[in-house]
């Protein structure tokens, strides 16, 4: 393995916010898991299930344009300051309602609702924060070991996430921890030094900034195919949703055996992930990405017509190794190939496209296993996916064709994120 495989890591500043995101990541997909369950505990509903992801979504739609203008026009770290502890507030409410037993699915509904608020505003600040604290030539790598680090964090939530809600006291114990785990986050932004704020030509939060994201938008194919892409393929590929149901009523491994099917995603993506973090470049990544999109298709038919617990496992792995292929190098060209004043609201457009599809899929995938059975709900996914790739293919001949050459030339380096490495 090369000796820049973790490069980005010998700067201070990008340590800091990796290991605390690492620790609060776990929190979350802790609580991911677990409000699934508990939902699907009150309810032994489906739509109750897939209605989790709208109410994940509608936060994205009504807030992250408006949070993308912020974090161009405000410093990103204290964006994330206020968007951190407000997540850690809303985790805590719900370990206190749970505790206290007077819990109700229209209660989790609203508190994930606030918490996907919070993220609507965190995200675009947090991704576009990255640039700023390592140098350019090392950004794809940094977004290689984030990815890299977000699947640690979801095999380590899901797993003790499920031994927690089986065994160590319930969901309540889960969202205590998510609670804490934010000040992992917290601490890390407030301990930074870099100087990421650079003299822009605008710093105004208006209608004309967010006409400026769409009107780069609308002259960047590549970028716009690789967001349709995202949206469609997860649309119809998305099976986490009907994990409670897989593990309760036809795989019949119960809350543990849940916990493993929810991390199996990410053995897979850590791997990919690792593969990534030594080859970020492609001579073809649009081709690779598309190829990627259509081994996740595969992989989550395969998943849904599986009956034993072990293959399960196998196949909804793949769904991650190609899922995480095809998000880094989305993020890598949409980071590098815009400019740092529109990072944000680019960032924020992207949540809308990345975040809608899958949370959308969720509504699709629990009314149509509520219809017609689980199954058949992820077996139609993937063969939606896979549709989805065979016509961006044929209609997206900018991204078919990308080879990276549109990237623009690289900005001067922050004097102080340089000055910041080891």
């Amino acid at each position: 393995m090369r000796s820049d495989t973790f490069a980005a890591l010998r700067y201070r500043d990008f340590r800091l916010l990796y290991f605390g995101q690492l620790i609060s990541q776990s929190g979350t997909q802790m609580q991911r898991i677990a409000i699934a369950w508990h939902v699907y505990l009150l309810t032994h509903d489906a739509i109750a299930l897939g209605l989790i992801g709208v109410v994940r979504v509608l936060p994205v739609l009504l807030f992250s344009l408006f949070g993308g203008m912020v974090a161009d026009a405000q410093d990103r770290r204290r964006v994330m300051l206020v968007t951190q502890s407000t997540m850690a507030l809303a985790a805590a409410l719900l370990a206190f309602a749970t505790f206290a037993d007077f819990v109700n699915v229209p209660l989790i509904y609203t508190l994930v609702f606030a918490s996907a608020a919070a993220a609507s505003f965190d995200g675009p600040a947090r991704q576009s924060l990255v640039p700023n604290i390592v140098p350019h030539k090392h950004v794809a790598n940094a977004f290689s070991l984030n990815s890299i680090m977000g699947e640690v964090a979801r095999v380590v939530g899901a797993s003790v996430g499920g031994v927690v809600i089986s065994s160590l006291g319930g969901v309540a114990v889960v969202y205590a921890f998510n609670a804490v785990s934010f000040l992992a986050v917290i601490v890390a932004v407030l301990g930074m030094k870099t100087v990421v704020r650079a003299k822009l030509p605008t710093r105004t939060i208006s209608l004309q900034a967010l006409r400026d994201g769409f009107h780069y938008l609308r002259q960047s194919p590549v970028i716009m195919g690789a967001m349709l892409m995202d949206f469609f393929a997860t649309f119809f590929g998305s099976a986490t949703t009907l994990l409670p149901i897989y593990a309760s009523d036809i795989l019949h491994v119960g809350a543990q055996g849940y916990g493993l099917l929810a991390a199996a995603p990410s053995v897979g993506s850590i791997l990919s992930g690792g593969f990534m973090s030594v080859r970020s470049h492609f001579r073809w990544p649009g081709r690779v990405m598309l190829g990627a999109t259509a081994l996740y298709g595969i992989a989550t038919i395969l998943f849904g017509l599986s009956s034993l617990f072990w293959l399960s496992l196998f196949f909804f792995a793949f769904t991650g190794a190609g899922d995480t292929i095809s998000m880094i190098l989305r993020q890598t060209i949409r980071q590098l190939a815009t400019p740092d004043r529109l990072r944000g609201r680019m960032t924020a457009i992207n949540m809308m496209f990345a975040m809608g599809g899958p949370q959308l899929g969720d509504l699709e995938a629990g009314i149509v296993a509520n219809l017609l059975g689980a199954p058949f709900a992820v077996i139609t996914g993937g063969l939606g996916c896979l549709l989805a790739v065979a016509l961006i293919w044929r209609l997206a001949r900018p991204l078919r064709d990308y080879d990276g050459s549109h990237l623009r030339e690289p900005e001067p380096e922050p004097a102080a994120a340089i000055a910041a490495a080891d």
